[in-house]
């Protein structure tokens, strides 16, 4: 990548998936991918926890499909070596130019130190030093190739710094539209700002809202996202487990397709390149082909 030139990531529409295939045979996803890039969706991204290895999931999508980029959101740092990171990016690069992006993410103290017995130190020193060993590979590794796109797990203001003088952007995750203009704000516009949006779509307010604490329940007891919508304007209240029915109505497009459509177009007025759509069924891995398939219609896709 030249210097002062945007990172290139062939983004065929606007909007993407956000889909943890963690449970599922790779062909049966693979199946499924297909349909997301045929509904008109220009990317899948894919969650990096305790299951499935990333990298190794992102070269399958891209072998399954023609256009739709493929994206981890986030590929745990504490999992691999830097120089593991960029060579494996720089590989699906040269393969499928354009349609890779390595979002990076120093995860959390709980899953790294109890699930996976190591140290978590310094969120943003960790990241920086993380960034700067990946970028030390040769040019020789995949050579011609440059740096692959990389995106950072960002939500406190110095992190989303750092998404811009050590990476092309930022992954903003369970954030208000209002979080996406501050965002785009911080990197100004020689960026990327790939922004999830959760929805609930299909059966009554009472099973939607039941999805979206059952969503929360992990993330609402963990320090970052907790700070992170402290900074948003919720309050104490608001973080029980599960979250408060405020901030689940806030952070999880509810109701109809079209008004899951709304909360997916409010990130991009506010200044988002492209907003991730994470369906939310009765557990994370659940299909998410019918509710994309009404969602794709409420967004005019293809």
């Amino acid at each position: 990548m030249t210097e002062g030139q945007r990172a290139r990531i062939d983004f065929p529409s606007r909007v993407g998936v956000w889909w943890a295939s963690e449970t599922w045979s790779m062909p049966d996803a693979q199946e499924v991918a297909r349909e997301i890039e045929a509904l008109g969706y220009g990317s899948l991204f894919l969650p990096e926890v305790t299951g499935k290895e990333c990298l190794t999931q992102s070269a399958a999508f891209l072998a399954a499909t023609e256009r739709l980029v493929v994206g981890t959101g986030i590929a745990n740092i504490h999992i691999r070596l830097p120089s593991a990171a960029e060579t494996g990016a720089r590989t699906l690069t040269a393969l499928h130019p354009g349609r890779f992006v390595l979002g990076l993410g120093v995860s959390h103290a709980p899953l790294v130190e109890h699930g996976m017995g190591g140290v978590y130190q310094k969120p943003l020193a960790t990241m920086r030093t993380y960034l700067e060993r990946m970028a030390a590979v040769p040019e020789q590794i995949e050579p011609g190739v440059g740096r692959p796109p990389r995106l950072l797990a960002a939500l406190g203001p110095k992190m989303i710094e750092l998404s811009g003088t050590h990476a092309d952007g930022a992954h903003p995750y369970l954030v208000l539209p209002e979080q996406t203009r501050i965002t785009r704000e911080i990197l100004g516009d020689g960026k990327w700002i790939v922004s999830e949006q959760a929805v609930a779509i299909g059966g009554d307010d009472a099973d939607q809202l039941r999805r979206a604490h059952q969503h929360l329940e992990v993330y609402s007891g963990l320090p970052n996202y907790r700070n992170s919508w402290l900074r948003q304007g919720f309050d104490e209240s608001d973080l029980v487990r599960g979250g408060s029915d405020r901030l689940a109505r806030a952070v999880v497009g509810l109701g109809t397709a079209e008004n899951a459509a709304n909360a997916v177009t409010a990130h991009l007025d506010a200044g988002a390149d492209h907003v991730v759509v994470q369906v939310l069924g009765d557990n994370p891995s659940s299909d998410p082909r019918p509710a994309l398939r009404e969602l794709a219609a409420a967004l005019g896709l293809k």
